[in-house]
């Protein structure tokens, strides 16, 4: 699988109320070295600024493009849902993911086509180095082994960090697309790639090199998942069956509902919980994670009122 010599990137950002670190993340997308590519922004609705800055640059720089504004999307997963079904993704080469908010290393896109070409892979995630106002980083590791379903249970990282080749970036569209009000119920659209890339057999690699600087602040959406408050905010979304919830709407929709952890575990009653507990290993990429996994699997298995049927 070879690498393009001037491989062309068509690049999604969703902002909302970003006036204020936008310029810099952009700027840092327009700084990629060796690709060429063309930034779509789509703003959700705001009331910084964001849209007329938007405005503005788009007057002026022929490498981004503004989608229609006024829109109302209510969170990061809709509008780069709007961003996947309006863009047209014709003689682009690679489709990724922009948040609005941080900083990417010069040559992340470059990067990520040597090692896809290296691993023929179609799918491709890293680290990334969260960073504080206060000034403190940290590399956060995303890169351990996948499992056999981990991707029906968790993201392979930010969607910040993704990267995908012209042909699983075509088929994600055409199931966007394709997709009801469901999709909508589903609030991770990274991990909904992650999902349909790996239900479809999509070669997907996570690099242990950190690709981008990742802003922390306060009106993250989604922060880093590292740390002891992380680990609690996502013990109690575990624990009140919202993660398993996103899992069936998931598998539903990429096509993965007859696997055995869906069809015998999340939707075979308290007896099934059990015995997805017992599959922890499989499910989560971290040993702290499948513990949790465990331990939630059992709680839900006695405490919660459990249906066969959808979400």
């Amino acid at each position: 699988m070879e690498i393009d010599p001037r491989a062309r990137f068509a690049v999604f950002l969703a902002a909302y109320n970003g006036v204020q670190f936008v310029t810099a993340q952009i700027n840092s997308i327009l700084e990629q070295t060796g690709v060429d590519l063309q930034l779509f922004v789509s703003v959700d609705q705001s009331t910084d600024g964001t849209e007329s800055r938007m405005v503005q640059w788009a007057g002026t720089e022929p490498r981004l493009t503004l989608l229609s504004i006024g829109h109302r999307f209510g969170g990061a997963a809709p509008n780069f849902y709007r961003l996947l079904r309006d863009v047209d993704l014709t003689g682009f080469d690679f489709l990724c993911f922009a948040d609005q908010d941080d900083l990417w290393c010069r040559d992340k896109l470059l990067h990520a086509c040597r090692v896809m070409a290296k691993q023929k892979a179609a799918g491709y995630s890293s680290n990334f180095t969260a960073f504080w106002p206060s000034g403190k980083e940290t590399q956060v590791n995303k890169a351990r082994p996948q499992r056999k379903w981990d991707f029906l249970f968790e993201s392979a990282g930010p969607g910040c960090t993704y990267v995908l080749r012209h042909e699983l970036a075509c088929a994600l569209q055409d199931l966007v697309r394709g997709a009801g009000d469901q999709l909508l119920r589903i609030d991770y659209h990274d991990w909904l790639t992650y999902a349909f890339a790996r239900t479809h057999h999509y070669r997907w690699v996570i690099d242990s090199w950190s690709s981008m600087k990742y802003r922390q602040h306060a009106n993250n959406q989604i922060g880093v998942n590292s740390g002891w408050k992380s680990f609690r905010l996502r013990a109690r979304k575990v624990l009140s069956g919202y993660g398993f919830e996103q899992s069936l709407l998931i598998a539903d929709l990429v096509g993965a509902s007859a696997l055995p952890v869906i069809n015998r575990g999340l939707r075979g009653g308290r007896l099934g919980y059990l015995w997805l507990a017992l599959q922890a290993r499989h499910c989560r990429r971290k040993r702290v994670d499948q513990l949790l996994f465990f331990v939630s699997c059992v709680l839900l298995s006695l405490f919660k009122p459990v249906s066969r049927g959808n979400a």
